[in-house]
């Protein structure tokens, strides 16, 4: 058994990473070169939130579990791409608009929802995302849903500034299950074939509350 597709889901992670409202945005800089040196290497500066990555409960929740606590089991599983394209800007993605998928919606699932949102990024209008409400979140964490991604920053609508409160209803949902949410996905539109494998491995970050990951869905045959 080998893998005969792979899609890259995931963004770049350089100076044209696009950062959550009051994030820091990353840099990236030559530390060593071959003239100099004898080897190329890089520092790389950057919030745990950059670019393609995954939320630990321990983002929202002081008691939540963090990066290495959690099974890797829990960033990979049999993909369920839920199209919820077409919406407005801020509209919300509701229980009745996943029912379509509900069978599908089981423990080990990895559940991506495709808003398009991914064509914006770059732009202001990124951040006017279709966002999961409570009701959503909360039949995805009833079906045993430890896993979901969305092609736009957050489950959650973002908030119109950094400092604007916020509502977290998805997050707090989600999190407060034990569920890992990956954020800035991208390409799902390409994920069009059957029994595809999700995975989004973060690095092995201490006392992480979140961490980059390198998304892909493969298709083994």
């Amino acid at each position: 058994m080998q893998f005969t597709r792979i899609v890259d889901l995931s963004r770049t992670v350089g100076p044209d990473t696009q950062a959550f409202p009051g994030d820091r945005e990353p840099h990236v800089e030559r530390s060593a070169t071959v003239a100099v040196e004898g080897f190329n290497s890089s520092a790389v500066h950057m919030s745990s939130h950059s670019g393609t990555h995954v939320d630990a409960p321990y983002h929202f929740l002081d008691g939540g579990q963090r990066l290495e606590d959690l099974p890797l089991e829990r960033f990979t599983g049999p993909a369920v791409v839920v199209d919820a394209t077409g919406r407005p800007d801020r509209s919300p993605v509701t229980a009745a608009d996943l029912e379509p998928w509900r069978d599908r919606l089981a423990p080990g699932a990895a559940v991506l929802v495709r808003t398009g949102w991914d064509g914006h990024y770059g732009t202001p209008r990124y951040f006017d995302h279709p966002y999961l409400d409570a009701s959503a979140a909360r039949m995805l964490a009833e079906s045993g849903v430890r896993c979901v991604g969305v092609d736009s920053p957050s489950p959650d609508s973002t908030p119109h500034g950094p400092h604007a409160p916020g509502d977290w209803a998805a997050h707090n949902v989600l999190l407060g299950v034990g569920a890992v949410i990956v954020e800035n996905l991208r390409g799902l539109e390409r994920v069009d074939f059957a029994d595809p494998l999700f995975m989004a491995l973060p690095i092995r970050l201490s006392g992480g509350d979140g961490a980059p990951v390198r998304a892909v869905a493969a298709r083994l045959g």
